[in-house]
Order: C-alpha cells, then structure tokens, then sequence
C-alpha cells in the first residue's frame, strides 16, 4: 500500500490530458477553439484546475551573455477543481482568445525561420503539474501587418528571419514582455547604405505600432550605427495608403538626412 501511494505521488498511473485544435492557424487578436481531452488514469484524483497557454521562443541578453528561455503568455485557466475518477473522461470545449501582441509565424503560406509557437495545456494534481504536449500553432498577420510586409517585398527586401526579444520597446505601449523582430535583408536600391532592416509590430484593437530599424553599413573610417523610425496604422485605414510608396520615402529621407544615400 505504501509503494502503491509512492507510485501515484509520482503520477504513475495518474490522469493524462491534451488539447485538440479544431484550427491551428489564427491572427492576433483572434482565438482558438478546441476541445481538452481529460482521461483518469487507475486511481481518482482530484483535479486542481486546467489551463492554456500560448508559448514561444524568447531571446533573452544578460550582461554579456545571451541565451534563449520559452516563454508562456495569453494563459488562460479554462476549469476550476473537479474530480476525477478512474478511467473517467473529460471532453472540454474551449475558445482561447490569443493576445494582440502575439507574435507572426507564418507569411503567405511560408513559415518565418527562427519563430515557434505553440498551445500548451497544464493540469494540477495535488499541487503536482502535468504539462501536456505543445500543440503547434501558426499566426497570420493581420491585414495592416500583412500590407507593410508586402510593401517591403515590393520594394526588393528579402525576409531573413525573425525572433522574439525580451523586453520593452521605448516609447511604445507594450503590454507583453517581449517584442519580435522581423529581419529582412536590405533591397538592391539601399543595399550601399544598408545591411538590414527590422520591422516591429506592436498590436491593439484599434491600430498597429510600428517601429522600423535600420542597421546601417559603415564607411571605411566609420562604423555601422542604427537608425530608428517609428509610426502607428489603424486597422481600418490600413487599405486605403500606398504602402510602398510611403516606406521608400522615408528610408530614402532617413539616409539622406545622415548623408548616407543621394
């Protein structure tokens, strides 16, 4: 009896439990919906609560060092306690609203290198925690997004990767710990001047903030320096500006202004 309770403190035997995504695609600011499947295991537990979460890779710099953390976000408790008997099953339905800021993984169809994401689901045993399996998730842009990054691909820059930073932004309303960056590689007309450029977005209901950095190429007496812009879009607006058009003028006046570009 002694070794059947050590046993089970262990979670031998115990309950098993895993989401099943009716759609893994979503958008910031949209959801996910699905059923969490609860199977007891040989003895009756009690089930302290079910939650999900999104997770993500996160790069995170300390002093000198850098490294890279999963990061959860968007958690969300989907039950309170219940009982669970041996063999019993739970079939719950969910709709996990997924956060504003959430982070692109995929564009046109392609998934962004360097970016994951996925659901994860989590039950409590008598204080003991039983994550499920990452259930991989793929996040669109929106359609403000999805413009600002076409734009860039007509204007000749190539998408090279992306990832996620922890920390806050400087002048942005931010409410995740993280951001993520999207690195393209300069076009043919700025490749002199530039080595590559950065796009944030930094979402919420009502408009998209966006911060463009350029990694500037340095001269041969000087060094390469960064240069920042940064401007808002609301998302109803969004279709009616020549994207293009507007990030070409400003790269162009931002080089100009520091004698980079003529």
């Amino acid at each position: 009896m002694v070794f059947k309770r050590l046993m089970q403190a262990m979670g031998v035997g115990g309950p098993s439990v895993e989401a099943v995504l009716a759609n893994p695609s979503c958008r910031p600011g949209g959801h996910l919906e699905g059923r969490i499947r609860v199977a007891g295991g040989d003895h009756a537990v009690d089930i302290s609560y079910v939650a999900l979460g999104l997770v993500t890779r996160v790069e995170v710099e300390s002093g000198d060092n850098e490294y890279d953390t999963s990061q959860e976000f968007g958690r969300r408790q989907v039950t309170g306690a219940f009982r669970l008997e041996p063999g019993q099953r739970h079939d719950i339905p969910f709709r996990f609203d997924v956060p504003w800021e959430t982070p692109l993984t995929d564009l046109y169809g392609q998934h962004l290198h360097g970016m994951t994401m996925g659901l994860r689901t989590e039950l409590e045993v008598a204080r003991a925690v039983d994550s499920g399996d990452l259930d991989p998730v793929a996040v669109h842009p929106l359609p403000a997004q999805e413009r600002l990054l076409e734009a860039l691909l007509r204007l000749g820059f190539r998408f090279a990767r992306a990832d996620v930073e922890r920390g806050h932004l400087y002048g942005v309303r931010q409410s995740l710990p993280f951001y993520q960056e999207i690195e393209f590689h300069s076009a043919p007309q700025f490749a002199r001047a530039i080595n590559q450029l950065e796009v944030t977005f930094v979402t919420d209901p009502q408009q998209v903030q966006v911060v463009l950095e350029i990694d500037k190429r340095g001269g041969v007496f000087t060094e390469g320096r960064d240069a920042f812009g940064r401007f808002t879009v609301d998302h109803a607006s969004a279709a009616t500006v020549d994207w293009a058009a507007q990030l070409d003028a400003w790269l162009r006046q931002s080089l100009q202004r520091r004698g980079l570009f003529s």
